[in-house]
């Protein structure tokens, strides 16, 4: 139920399990502190309707979670590559808009 880059086209699809195994396919073992990133980021799209792209994500990481764990250079070794991208993947989010 997703796109070419299995991006989840039904949100309520998305469970723990799907997030690890979309994990596994980019080398990442995910960690309590990976989910709890993962549920802010759901928790942005519920209120906001579209998924952060990297600034509003170390917001809204920050706010809910420390300011430790919104930096972005804390997201980029959670979520080598590209974190916004990859954690709207692994949330079972459309891919942020700005984000190639």
């Amino acid at each position: 139920m997703g796109d070419s880059e299995n991006y989840l086209s039904k949100l309520p699809d998305w469970t723990p399990e799907s997030a690890e195994q979309q994990a596994a396919r980019h080398d990442i073992v995910l960690t309590p502190a990976h989910i709890d990133i993962l549920m802010v980021a759901r928790a942005f799209y519920r209120e906001f309707g579209f998924s952060p792209s990297m600034r509003p994500l170390c917001k809204s990481v920050a706010d809910c979670l420390g300011v430790e764990m919104g930096r972005s250079i804390y997201l980029n070794q959670q979520f080598p590559g590209s974190p916004a991208k990859l954690v709207a993947l692994l949330a079972g989010l459309p891919k942020p808009k700005n984000c190639l």
